[in-house]
């Protein structure tokens, strides 16, 4: 609805009498309303218990109906910032206790310094951020290690220095914080080995890279040397592999889900990125082929309601095209958006899988 014309319908008592009845959040702040029985105002939305109409009195701002004499709401705080905003400030604090501490804090820590119940702060947190407290805290402590690798002493120093509280913690989990051991990573990569190889497709030039768990790299362009450069530049002193003919295999069965995305890929996939990305990355890959979903839809989809922009730089940062499908993310009115190689080859897809 327009914004001038929903503001309008708040401005008769009829229709504030009504957003207060449906408790409509659309209308917070543009009215309070005041119960005479209990000496309180609220927003519209407040979910204390329904007043009658008779005790209710409508005021255009929080110092109109204090200068009535009424006091403000303790359950929907109506002379505070929204809810969503107080959230917001709720778990920007969390996060930067969070980044501050030597050591993760635990939830009821977090949770009561933002005066929310442990349960409720998880929800909050989880909602605004599109992972847990201790999924943020892990990311950051993954991040800390990268960082101080190259300059700590030891590869121990840079392991406490993180945050890890034993060697043993980190080491149980060091393939999924860094992709390979601390070691080679603080070498810059150095000896990990990674087959690669371009080929031709209708779409263009593509390129296939594989550690030896699998395929941790699909990339299409036009230009094949602006390929190899993408994927040095992933993995800079990491083994680079080419021109070997038993990956030509491998090569041919990726082209041949380019040309027919319907028929998948049967080969395993070693990618790597943070736990909010890794969720987004495994509901693309439930998206069955001649279907698309909105961004909105798919943070539906992985408990984040409000992170369609999340979402987005989540199908961004996918690395592998058409095996993880982020093709068929497209906007709410079912256009195409952007794609990281190319809208063209986008709507390609989507009329190889019968949806342009």
């Amino acid at each position: 609805m327009n914004a001038a014309i929903q503001s309008a319908g708040y401005r008769g008592d009829a229709g504030r009498w009504q957003a207060v009845q449906n408790r409509d959040a659309e209308a917070d702040g543009q009215f309070y309303y005041s119960v005479s029985s209990t000496g309180v105002y609220c927003r519209p939305s407040c979910g204390a218990r329904p007043a009658l109409r008779r005790n209710v009195r409508f005021h255009d701002s929080c110092a109109e109906a204090e200068l009535a004499g009424f006091r403000a709401c303790l359950r929907c705080k109506p002379d505070q910032p929204p809810l969503a905003e107080r959230h917001a400030a709720a778990v920007a604090r969390a996060c930067r206790l969070i980044d501050a501490a030597e050591e993760a804090p635990d939830l009821d820590s977090l949770a009561q310094a933002s005066g929310m119940s442990r349960f409720h702060f998880h929800r909050v947190f989880k909602a605004h951020t599109g992972i847990t407290p201790k999924a943020y805290s892990a990311a950051g402590r993954a991040r800390r290690l990268q960082e101080g690798l190259a300059g700590a002493p030891t590869v121990t120093d840079a392991i406490y220095a993180a945050g890890f509280n034993s060697s043993g913690r980190f080491y149980a989990a060091s393939s999924e914080v860094l992709g390979m051991s601390a070691t080679t990573y603080r070498a810059g990569g150095s000896g990990a080995s990674i087959r690669f190889a371009i080929g031709a497709c209708s779409l263009g030039a593509i390129l296939v890279a594989a550690t030896d768990k699998g395929i941790c790299a699909i990339l299409m362009g036009d230009d094949p040397e602006r390929l190899v450069r993408d994927l040095q530049d992933r993995f800079p002193r990491a083994e680079l592999r080419g021109a070997e003919l038993d990956f030509e295999a491998t090569v041919a069965k990726v082209v041949g889900l380019v040309e027919s995305p319907a028929i998948g890929l049967d080969l395993p996939l070693d990618v790597r990125g943070t736990a909010f990305q890794q969720r987004v990355w495994q509901a693309l890959r439930a998206i069955p082929s001649g279907a698309t979903v909105s961004y909105a839809e798919l943070a539906e989809r992985v408990g984040v309601p409000s992170g369609a922009r999340a979402i987005a730089g989540a199908c961004a940062a996918n690395p592998v095209a058409v095996a993880i499908p982020c093709h068929r993310v497209v906007r709410q009115d079912g256009t195409l958006s952007g794609y990281r190689w190319g809208v063209e080859r986008k709507a390609a897809l989507l009329e190889r899988e019968g949806k342009a």
